[in-house]
């Protein structure tokens, strides 16, 4: 793990709104707050870069890493997989396996790391995921899910969640549904987010997976209802914060994935609408500010640059100007020797936009 820098300054001058005490606000304990909603985890999204630009725009939103497989952990670079800023909290890592054992092994690893979660996947549908007998395909094992919760449960405090589905090929019915999170919840599982599309393991991409199979929220809605002890959030098509509330009528959280790449600062006003926070509001240059020092940080440990630009591209969605900023990011992106100085530079006619 590493630590964040003093802040550099930079030749434009930048007073920055969002960041400078957010590590004091969410290491107090008497801060602790209850999760609503969260940025789902996104294999070759939610990577360490886009989770520390997701954090500038919200102080409170559960962040989750990529899925990381089990095996990939014990036998692979630790460091490399785990490294995360502990601006990042409050921070998931999400599982992939199917192992009691090897589960319990990473989940003590998360715990020695300071994860404030460990989550299972459940719910990815992909052919190579498939051929390794884990994600959407356990919902087939209930038993099997079941013995891996309560290895992982029984290392110690860690919580331990899972993402899954509605459904699983013709193993869609409710009374199928309610008979796999009771079986989960009897080994101690107590928060279900739930993709509201069953999962065709045959025939479908993932991608068609996420679009084809149709939304079901009130099959969320309902098992919310028939399991009020348990904490029960939605996932799937949700494209605005207007949407994630009315689903907040029904449920405990939401969780927004692609929307949230394709424009980031959708999450923007979560704090402010879900966490009754009333600090000052941010704009996106300032975030931008704060993410170049991050990005200067990394630069100098020898981290590509585009790792880390790639993730601003969408930063001023929807902005004017925001095309011809996108090709700026993608001309740098293979350059090395751009600073934030520059980046910012190309960045101030943005600023000048009373939206930003």
């Amino acid at each position: 793990m590493f630590f964040l820098a003093p802040r550099i300054m930079f030749s434009i001058p930048v007073v920055s709104q969002s960041f400078q005490s957010v590590n004091q606000v969410l290491s107090s304990p008497s801060n602790r707050i209850t999760h609503r909603a969260a940025v789902a985890p996104m294999m070759d999204y939610t990577d360490r870069f886009f989770r520390y630009l997701m954090r500038l725009i919200s102080r409170h939103s559960l962040l989750y890493t990529e899925m990381i497989h089990c095996a990939a952990l014990i036998n692979g670079d630790r460091d490399r997989l785990l490294e995360y800023d502990p601006a990042e909290h409050p921070l998931a890592l999400q599982l992939g396996g199917n192992n009691p054992d090897e589960l319990a092994a990473c989940t003590r690893m998360a715990a020695d790391w300071g994860y404030d979660q460990v989550n299972l996947n459940l719910g990815c549908p992909s052919e190579r995921v498939q051929s390794g007998r884990f994600g959407a395909c356990l919902m087939a094992e209930p038993e099997l899910v079941a013995d891996c919760l309560r290895a992982m449960i029984g290392v110690g405090d860690l919580p331990v969640t899972v993402k899954t589905r509605i459904g699983i090929d013709h193993q869609d019915s409710y009374p199928e549904l309610t008979h796999f999170v009771a079986t989960l919840a009897e080994a101690g599982c107590r928060t279900f987010i739930i993709h509201a599309r069953k999962a065709w393991l045959q025939g479908l991409s993932p991608r068609e997976n996420r679009e084809i199979p149709p939304l079901r929220y009130d099959v969320v809605y309902r098992l919310k209802q028939d399991f009020p002890h348990l904490e029960i959030w939605i996932n799937g098509g949700i494209r605005s914060l207007e949407e994630a509330a009315r689903h907040l009528r029904h449920v405990d959280g939401f969780m927004i994935g692609r929307a949230a790449y394709e424009d980031p600062w959708l999450f923007s006003q979560v704090d402010s609408q879900f966490y009754h926070w009333r600090g000052v509001p941010m704009t996106r240059f300032a975030v931008l500010a704060d993410y170049l020092v991050f990005l200067e940080r990394e630069r100098r440990r020898g981290t590509p640059l585009h790792l880390m630009t790639k993730h601003l591209i969408t930063l001023f969605y929807g902005q004017p100007g925001a095309r011809e900023w996108r090709r700026f990011l993608s001309d740098i992106s293979q350059r090395q020797d751009i600073g934030p100085e520059r980046i910012l530079k190309a960045a101030e006619n943005l600023r000048r936009v009373d939206t930003c």
